[in-house]
């Protein structure tokens, strides 16, 4: 039987004159024995990435901006084609550090990642804190909103699902909580720009 992928299409709500979207990688390969941040895109994520960049509502992107992560940079790739732009990387807009345990199995991952939420100004289990994560995404991507921002269109931030829920609670004035988390793997929210001030939380794309 031919494998079936379904693909939600996706109205934005809220798009402003210019607006920011930040977009967390859709599904990876997972591969215990390669460090997290070099996993690419597994064959669904990639075929989500490509229907992503097939979607009208961004022919206003003028500037796509993606993490050095290997399937941050993937997915940027595959939009910034569609598009005939560059992909600007940004270092500090990685994942939370997570270095100390590496992969970790998923039972075990949800729990450290419910504690890295609850307790942000602790390390657990080694990991990047989550207040330095927020003060680091924070500070990487500042001079895209607010009143820095060049409002010469739409801009699109690939990253991932923890730093990118970090930054949104930041600009929505929102203390640290996992509930803002995103729910899986390929979402987005979206900010204005000219004000900082986010539009909507994520939502499957």
């Amino acid at each position: 039987m031919a494998e079936i992928i379904v693909v939600r299409r996706f109205t934005p709500p809220g798009a402003t004159v210019t607006t920011l979207w930040y977009v967390s990688h859709p599904e990876v390969a997972i591969d215990p024995d390669v460090p997290v941040p070099r996993w690419g895109l597994s064959a669904v994520g990639r075929r989500r990435a490509e229907a992503l960049a097939r979607e009208p509502w961004l022919g206003g992107v003028r500037r796509i901006i993606a993490s050095a992560e290997a399937k941050a940079v993937e997915t940027a790739e595959l939009l910034a084609a569609a598009r005939g732009l560059p992909v600007e990387v940004r270092p500090d807009t990685g994942e939370n550090d997570r270095s100390a345990t590496g992969f970790v199995p998923p039972d075990e991952f949800e729990r450290l990642a419910d504690a890295f939420f609850a307790r942000p100004e602790e390390s657990v289990a080694g990991w990047e804190r989550a207040a330095d994560a927020q003060a680091r995404i924070v500070a990487a991507l500042a001079d895209l909103v607010g009143p820095a921002a060049d409002g010469g269109g739409d801009v699109v931030v690939i990253g991932h699902g923890a730093v990118g829920t970090l930054w949104s609670c930041h600009l929505a004035g929102d203390p640290i909580d996992r509930r803002w988390d995103q729910p899986g793997p390929g979402h987005l929210f979206a900010v204005d720009l000219p004000t900082a001030r986010l539009l909507h939380r994520w939502q499957a794309f």
